[in-house]
């Protein structure tokens, strides 16, 4: 998808969708919450995933967000384990 196609799937008008969604990338404009928001809807990413700083912490966010409430939970328990072991 282009940069042009995401920016009319999340509402922008077809004349200024690129250039804003390009603006969006160079960090020339800062997309306000609800923009970010209608991006990873649209893309099927959690809101995180557009902040991620590396693959795998892009790829984490995705398999985290699949997890149900008690996964998370759990997963939330094994980490803390794990780093109080560590320190």
């Amino acid at each position: 998808m282009t940069q042009k196609e995401l920016g009319i799937r999340i509402g922008m008008d077809q004349s200024s969708a690129s250039s804003r969604m390009n603006h969006y990338e160079k960090d020339r404009h800062t997309p306000d919450i609800q923009t970010l928001q209608r991006m990873a809807d649209e893309l099927k990413v959690p809101l995180n995933y557009l902040f991620c700083d590396s693959a795998e912490s892009a790829e984490l966010a995705c398999l985290i967000d699949c997890l149900s409430l008690e996964e998370k939970q759990k997963l939330i328990y094994v980490l803390n384990k794990k780093n109080n072991t560590e320190t």
